[in-house]
């Protein structure tokens, strides 16, 4: 009878360190996966996503946003979700929601009805809000790119297909017209994307003709640069100022003061 109670225990003990080992693995795969996926994140997120790690931090991964989208624009990661062909991104959370212009874009609704899905306020109707009232338009899923050298409209040819398809067309995409030198006689209509405007919708993208889209839809904080605050940009009244309240010697055209003031 001992011998027998003790093959139960022992069997009994060996399971449970069997547990804990498995859960213990399934930990640190998950820790790892995560970690990764956290710092080559370049999915697109849903309007009204806070910055990337914020996001990540407050998404319970629930999938009712994705139930809550008309147009089945976002999705939920599943293991191994690559946004590139190459190995620049690419997994984000198993459950994280996101979405593929190219596949289906934001289709901007104007109730938008993902970020009243959400229960845990990683979609922040906050930074939707205008006086009090959601606006799609303060959006800011992404930015778009255009691909200068692959976009058929700065080889002469007139397609306007991205400016047609964004829905805020003329302020988040607008044509720059410019004479076309090679034939002297016809313009080139060249898209240019104001990044201040653009919500990152992906409608453009969706609509582009090229084989592989030239004008792509990244987040914001991975494309865009920033200038600080040390540089002064078009002349305006506070450089009228600031002029007025330069040293004598300094506005003066003599060489040794503008150089002495470049070297203080």
């Amino acid at each position: 009878m001992k011998r027998v109670f003790d093959r139960g225990r022992r069997a009994g003990i060996v399971k449970i360190v069997q547990t804990i080992g498995i859960f213990t693995t399934i930990g640190l795969i998950w820790g790892a996966y995560t970690s990764k996926a956290k710092a080559s994140l370049l999915a697109l997120l849903p309007p009204g996503a806070r910055n990337k790690d914020d996001f990540l931090k407050n998404c319970i991964r629930c999938g009712m946003c994705v139930e809550a989208c008309p147009y089945y624009t976002l999705k939920l990661a599943v293991p191994s979700v690559r946004f590139f062909k190459d190995d620049r991104a690419n997994s984000i959370p198993i459950g994280t929601p996101y979405f593929v212009p190219r596949e289906t874009p934001c289709y901007m609704c104007e109730d938008i009805p993902c970020v009243k899905a959400c229960p845990s306020d990683a979609l922040s109707k906050d930074l939707l809000e205008n006086n009090g009232v959601l606006d799609i338009n303060k959006a800011r899923m992404g930015v778009a790119i255009v691909d200068t050298k692959n976009c058929i409209a700065y080889e002469g040819i007139q397609c306007d297909a991205c400016y047609r398809a964004c829905p805020l067309i003329d302020k988040a995409i607008y044509l720059e017209y410019r004479r076309n030198d090679r034939s002297g006689k016809h313009s080139f209509l060249l898209p240019i994307v104001a990044n201040d405007v653009c919500t990152g919708c992906g409608k453009c993208e969706r609509a582009c003709v090229t084989e592989i889209a030239s004008i792509t839809v990244l987040p914001r904080d991975a494309v865009l640069g920033k200038a600080g605050t040390g540089y002064i940009g078009d002349w305006n009244k506070q450089d009228e100022e600031r002029l007025r309240n330069t040293p004598a010697n300094i506005k003066s055209p003599q060489k040794s003061g503008a150089i002495d003031y470049l070297n203080n």
